[in-house]
């Protein structure tokens, strides 16, 4: 999530673009299913997803920790840069991300709280970053497969089965009570997670949004199958990717709550942040 918002920071958003996303039809393989039926099979199909990925370790995993490479992209589709980042997550929503050599440029959200450290200093977010991080976290896929699939009001469907970026899969989809259009690929073989789409309308232009999240290059980690690679499209544009390092990621390392705090930033911002006074240079006489 925090790296969404990092890589959603860097961009230069053109107000001109106006697009309008249709949902894809899926195959149905000639199937006609009732609604409780469809329900059935999505939800089936997603209870083998989360025992791909790990089963209880995946559900009960308590904190991670990872490094990595992540990768940002303009409005025009062309690479920006990459910055290496270190992230710390505690679930469910406490995230601390750091980057820069000397690791001093460092966003926390906690909850519906969130501070920002920078060469300024420490602040807090505004409202609407605030407000961006408890969207995006929401649609996070493990966030949805770890604490939303019982929640009232989400709605489940079975699209059926469809080739998805060269591999055989099945489509399920989560309607939310917020109306957000959640699409799954789910891979037939692995029964890995292969893509994730999301269809909502914009908050800022209310126009249709659609976006599209690739996973891939998937490790057991600590008895939790994770991707070390990410894409993330919105509106048909790359806006960044995520490469972990290999041996870069560690589950359950018993993170302290403090390492999510404001003041955890000013303690940093004391050791790196503050250029110490020069002291004044004696002349000759000692004077």
């Amino acid at each position: 999530m925090r790296l969404m918002r990092r890589a959603a920071s860097l961009l230069v958003i053109s107000a001109a673009i106006v697009f309008v996303a249709c949902a894809p039809l899926r195959a149905q393989n000639g199937q006609v299913l009732l609604p409780e039926q469809s329900a059935a099979k999505a939800k089936a199909l997603l209870e083998q997803m989360i025992q791909a990925l790990g089963g209880s370790a995946y559900l009960n995993a308590k904190d991670s920790t990872c490094t990595g490479m992540l990768g940002t992209f303009g409005h025009s589709g062309a690479l920006t840069g990459y910055q290496r980042f270190w992230d710390y997550v505690k679930f469910p929503d406490k995230d601390r991300t750091e980057f820069s050599k000397k690791r001093n440029e460092i966003t926390i959200t906690n909850g519906k709280q969130g501070w920002v450290l920078d060469r300024g200093g420490v602040s807090p977010e505004t409202a609407d970053q605030l407000k961006d991080n408890e969207r995006e976290l929401r649609l996070d896929l493990d966030y949805i497969l770890r604490y939303r699939l019982n929640e009232p009001g989400m709605i489940f469907r079975y699209l059926g089965p469809d080739v998805v970026d060269l591999k055989e899969a099945y489509w399920v989809e989560i309607t939310d009570p917020q109306g957000h259009d959640i699409r799954i690929a789910i891979a037939k073989l692995t029964h890995l997670p292969i893509r994730k789409e999301v269809a909502m309308r914009d908050p800022v232009t209310h126009m249709r949004t659609e976006e599209v999240d690739y996973y891939s290059n998937f490790h057991s980690v600590d008895g939790i199958t994770m991707y070390f690679q990410q894409t993330h499209i919105r509106n048909g544009l790359k806006v960044f990717q995520v490469f972990y390092s290999p041996d870069g990621c560690k589950f359950n390392t018993g993170l302290s709550d403090s390492l999510f705090t404001k003041e955890s930033l000013e303690q940093r911002w004391a050791k790196v942040g503050k250029k110490p006074k020069k002291s004044k240079r004696k002349n000759h006489s000692g004077t």
